[in-house]
């Protein structure tokens, strides 16, 4: 998609209510956000602060109650239902903590659904390119259930990335894997950011992992309450501590 914003998604005043009159929570409170091109964004913040929210909100998952969310030049608040899954389909790649692969696939079949779904076809050296230096040269044949976790996650990667989107949204894409698969899968988003200039959103609660982003954003009861750039672990975890986490 051809595009001259800056910008690969933003936020305008964003309210997000779940339940209806007393028993209604406030999951986002008015938040304004801008995700900037090829830069790798972490989400942050207590349990129950809105991360997850503000990720699907932002990913057109789910709906605003109020204010407007853009992917790109596209205002996806203003669009039907079946018009935001052709902008999700177009536009958006997806990493989520359960890898949510098809159990009948192999790892090439899953990795190239997407396009196969759309109707496109597989760029070969592209293709090629996101296999060699995600190691799975070897694992294409197999199924996911003969794969081990973290092979599964850089296969979800390798299907995210193939129909280079305008976005990919990580909710806690490291969180069922063990420290050193995890750090080689943010390794590689990180890789993503630098050298495809792919734009990465990511949603977690490990110091670790968010350290591997270019930018923070704090969460706090709904509300975007600080922001960090140049980020290092112990960083982050001095600033989630003062947020009582």
């Amino acid at each position: 998609m051809t595009t001259t914003s800056a910008l690969a998604a933003s936020m305008r005043a964003g309210y997000k209510d779940y339940g209806f009159g007393e028993m209604a929570v406030r999951a986002l409170n008015g938040v304004n956000v801008d995700i900037a091109r090829s830069e790798f964004t972490a989400i942050m913040g207590p349990s129950g602060s809105g991360k997850s929210t503000l990720l699907h909100t932002l990913a057109g998952l789910d709906r605003l109650t109020a204010g407007t969310s853009s992917i790109s030049d596209i205002e996806i608040t203003a669009l039907t239902e079946s018009q935001v899954t052709e902008v999700r389909r177009k536009n958006i790649g997806f990493v989520f903590q359960s890898f949510n692969l098809i159990p009948s696939l192999t790892a090439r079949e899953n990795i190239t659904l997407p396009l196969d779904i759309a109707g496109t076809s597989v760029d070969g050296s592209w293709f090629d390119e996101i296999i060699g230096i995600l190691g799975l040269g070897d694992r294409l044949t197999h199924l996911p259930a003969e794969l081990s976790g973290g092979q599964q996650q850089r296969v979800a990667v390798a299907r995210a990335l193939m129909s280079r989107p305008e976005i990919i949204f990580a909710d806690e894409p490291s969180g069922n894997l063990d420290s050193r698969s995890g750090a080689e899968l943010l390794g590689f988003m990180r890789r993503a950011v630098k050298e495809f200039g792919q734009t990465i959103v990511m949603v977690t609660h490990d110091p670790t992992a968010a350290s591997y982003a270019d930018r923070i954003l704090f969460l706090e009861d709904g509300v975007i309450v600080d922001e960090m750039r140049e980020p290092t672990a112990e960083k982050i975890l001095d600033r989630m501590k003062r947020m009582g986490s």
